[in-house]
């Protein structure tokens, strides 16, 4: 009885979630189609028509896209468990590798390799297809199947110990086992934002020190007035991937580092770019990264321990199509993980606002911040280039804008800005 109730539940929920989604997306389409024709005032004397009507055309394909994406993976996640592809996959698997740690460790890398089988045809599509359309895409083929190998690799050389430490907890570390797992997942998660800039980043761009002496010292004097410390100004190579351009600091404590993509340096001028890295350095010193961790770690913990209570629940196996008594002698640790993975976006989607809500808060602050540092003319000058050379549309549907961007739209930013400059 409580198997069927969940499935029902779980049917409920993806319905109401696409019906959700298909809605904010042709909200979306048509609003931005009905101000296609025109330039808003308030940007009409700073971005050409011709531009705007690109960004509302790249808009549009990537919505349509987006919908078609969420069909198939709407299809894929019903295939996976109501439809029994999840329970059929671990039969075969257990039948080549017998009880024991291997199985549960093949389980997922089958399933990752599945899903990343899946996703390859639509990754390709929207580089070379609907990127290149609008002039963005800057990557060879080559490259694109270089990184697929390389993340691939990288992926299995961090996921699988990671995993069999995980799967190793949820064995021996008893009824607390989630709890012990949230602590082996925060300590990852540190360690990650200290070996991303200086070890990972690498594999994938190329990082060189910021040459101009001019640009170098107008940011060190930034850094100096807000008190930021950082281990160094970087340039990055983006324009071998995209024309989209880009700031940002990564890295955690003395790991701190400054990156420009090189597409964004060749745009802006040099007050523009301290305008933007003061609005990147407001997110730290605002304590917006901080926020955003301690939030992440606390929602992590509550999902562990929701995992902990549905691992001993058979309802939860049998409401996905999976029965958790069809492999004597194995666990159902990992396939445990992959029902709870799979499921867990569906049950919180409609929380999606709350997140924006906070980010877009995060995103007035740290522009108020950057108002108070540098020029806030400078900031919206900037702005305005970025927004026309990455095509975002100035004219999104509200509702669309509020359930998904962590920014707020063009307009509202840009008149708080201007209001900073009266």
């Amino acid at each position: 009885m409580y198997s069927l109730a969940f499935s029902i539940l779980f049917v409920s929920f993806i319905v109401l979630t696409l019906l959700v989604r298909f809605w904010l997306a042709s909200r979306h389409i048509r609003h931005v189609l009905t101000h296609r024709s025109a330039v808003p005032a308030e940007f009409a004397e700073k971005i050409r028509l011709a531009a705007h009507q690109k960004a509302a055309d790249y808009t549009i394909a990537r919505t349509k896209f987006g919908l078609l994406t969420l069909a198939v993976n709407t299809l894929v996640l019903v295939g996976f468990t109501l439809l029994g592809g999840l329970q059929w996959l671990s039969l075969q698997i257990f039948q080549a590798t017998g009880p024991g740690m291997a199985y549960q460790l093949a389980l997922l890398a089958a399933f990752a390799l599945i899903s990343g089988a899946i996703d390859l045809p639509f990754d390709y599509y929207k580089q070379f297809k609907l990127e290149q359309r609008f002039g963005f895409n800057k990557m060879s083929k080559g490259l694109f199947f270089a990184d697929l190998v390389k993340g691939s690799l990288l992926g299995a050389a961090i996921g699988l110990p990671l995993a069999w430490v995980v799967l190793t907890l949820m064995g021996k570390a008893g009824d607390l086992w989630w709890l012990y797992t949230w602590m082996v997942w925060s300590g990852f998660q540190l360690l990650m934002m200290v070996l991303f800039p200086t070890v990972i980043a690498p594999l994938f761009n190329k990082f060189t020190p910021l040459e101009d002496q001019s640009l170098k010292a107008r940011i060190e004097g930034l850094m100096q007035r807000v008190g930021f410390a950082s281990k160094g100004l970087f340039v990055m190579d983006g324009s071998k991937r995209s024309a989209h351009g880009n700031a940002y600091f990564s890295g955690f404590g003395a790991a701190k580092r400054i990156v420009f993509f090189d597409t964004l340096l060749a745009r802006l001028q040099p007050q523009e770019i301290e305008a933007v890295l003061a609005h990147e350095l407001g997110h730290f010193k605002l304590k917006h990264i901080v926020k955003r961790v301690v939030v992440m770690f606390a929602m992590s913990l509550g999902f562990l321990a929701l995992l902990g209570f549905l691992k001993t629940q058979p309802w939860f196996y049998d409401g996905l199509g999976v029965n958790p008594l069809a492999l004597p002698g194995q666990s159902n640790d990992a396939m445990v993980l992959l029902l709870f993975m799979l499921v867990l976006p569906v049950f919180t989607f409609l929380f999606g606002p709350l997140t924006s809500l906070t980010s877009r808060k995060h995103e007035f602050e740290a522009d108020a911040f950057a108002a108070k540092h540098t020029d806030a003319r400078d900031l919206v000058s900037a702005l305005v280039k970025m927004y026309e050379d990455n095509a975002s549309t100035l004219t999104p549907d509200p509702l669309h804008s509020a359930f998904y961007d962590s920014h707020p739209p063009a307009s509202v930013r840009i008149r708080q800005l201007n209001l900073a400059v009266q």
